[in-house]
C-alpha cells in the first residue's frame, strides 16, 4: 500500500465530487464504504490500481492510499481527481460579474454546494465505454450492462478492496467480447460497434490534448455531442461541456430557471450567461435543482438480452 496526503486550497466534498463517476448502485469500478471513504479502480498507463479516498477532518487533508502497479500514478493525479484543476474561482468572478436578479438559484446552490468540484480522471477510453452504454437507453439498463461486463472482462481490483470490484479492462480486451457476451450483457449490436471500434483508437485518445478531445471523439462513429460532453466531464473536468441530446436534462434547467420546460436550444440560451462553466451549472442543478412534474409513462427499460 502506498499514500499520500493531500491539503485541498478550499473546502472539497469528497463524495459529491466523485459521485459522477459512479455508475448506478454496485458499480464494480466505485464503492462508498460506511467509514465514509470513496473506492475507485483504475486502469492506468502504468496498470490496473486501486485507490482509498478518505480524510482527515483534524488535519483538513485528504488521505489517498493506492495498491496495484498503478498505485504511483493514481496517487500522483490524486489532485487533479479531486478538482485541484477545476477553474472554480473564475466562476465566482463570473457569478459576481452578472446582474442582481435572474441568477439568484445558481448563487445560492453554488454557495450551497461550495465543496464541489469538478473531477478529471484523465482517462479517456475508461470514461467512454460507459457513455456509450448510456447511450439513448434508461439509466438501469446501461449500469446493468456496465456491471455484467465489468464483473465478466475486468480483473479483481488489487488491495483490500471490498467485494466484487473490478478494474476496466485493457482496449484489446474490449475488442476480443464475443457478439453473444454483448448481448448477455443487454448491449445491442450498434452500441457494441462503437465501443471495439473506439478500443482501436484509445491510445490516441489517450495521448490528445484536452483541446482536441472534442474533435477526435467525435470523429468516432456512433459518437455525437452527448457522449463527447460525457466524456469530457469526466476525462478532463471540463467545466463548460454541456450533454446536448440528453433525455432529462433541459428540462431540469428549463424548470429550474424559468418554471417552464424547454429544449436543447431553449437550454443552451438559458446557460449562455454562463459559458466556461455551463457544466458546472447543470451539476448544480442536478444536486439543487427543481424538476418539473412527473407526467405520463416513464422511459421503458428495454432488455436486449431477451430479442
Amino acid at each position: 500500500m502506498r499514500e499520500r496526503r493531500w491539503r485541498p486550497s478550499g473546502p472539497l466534498d469528497v463524495k459529491t465530487t466523485l459521485a459522477p463517476h459512479r455508475r448506478g448502485a454496485g458499480d464494480p469500478a466505485w464503492q462508498a464504504t460506511p467509514d465514509g471513504a470513496i473506492w475507485r479502480t483504475s486502469r492506468t498507463p502504468e496498470g490496473p490500481g486501486t485507490l482509498r479516498v478518505g480524510a482527515d477532518a483534524r488535519r483538513g487533508e485528504v488521505v489517498g492510499q493506492a495498491w496495484g502497479p498503478g498505485a504511483g500514478w493514481m496517487l500522483e493525479t490524486l489532485p487533479r481527481l479531486l478538482g485541484a484543476d477545476d477553474p472554480v474561482a473564475d466562476f465566482a468572478l463570473l457569478l459576481e460579474g452578472l446582474p442582481s436578479g435572474g441568477y439568484a438559484l445558481v448563487r445560492e446552490l453554488a454557495s450551497r454546494h461550495g465543496g464541489l468540484r469538478l473531477s478529471a480522471t484523465s482517462r479517456v477510453f475508461e470514461a467512454l465505454v460507459p457513455a456509450v452504454l448510456e447511450q439513448k437507453v434508461v439509466g438501469r439498463e446501461a449500469f446493468r450492462a456496465w456491471r455484467w461486463l465489468l464483473r465478466a472482462y475486468g480483473e479483481p481490483a488489487p488491495g483490500p478492496a471490498p467485494a466484487g470490484m473490478r478494474v476496466f479492462p485493457e482496449p484489446e480486451v474490449w475488442r476480443r467480447v464475443p457478439s453473444w457476451d454483448w448481448h448477455r450483457a443487454g448491449a445491442e449490436a450498434v452500441r457494441a460497434r462503437t465501443i471495439v471500434n473506439a478500443a482501436l483508437h484509445a491510445a490516441k485518445l489517450e495521448a490528445a490534448a484536452p483541446a482536441d478531445a472534442d474533435r477526435l471523439l467525435r470523429a468516432l462513429p456512433g459518437v455525437g455531442v452527448w457522449t463527447s460532453a460525457e466524456v469530457r466531464q469526466r476525462a478532463h473536468g471540463d467545466a463548460d461541456a454541456v450533454s446536448v441530446g440528453d433525455y432529462h436534462l433541459p428540462s431540469l434547467v428549463g424548470w429550474s430557471l424559468t418554471g417552464g420546460r424547454t429544449d436543447d436550444a431553449g437550454m443552451l440560451e438559458l446557460l449562455a450567461p454562463y459559458r466556461g462553466h455551463r457544466y458546472r451549472v447543470t451539476r448544480l442543478l442536478e444536486l439543487g435543482g427543481r424538476r418539473p412534474p412527473a407526467r405520463g409513462p416513464r422511459m421503458p427499460a428495454r432488455d436486449y438480452r431477451a430479442f
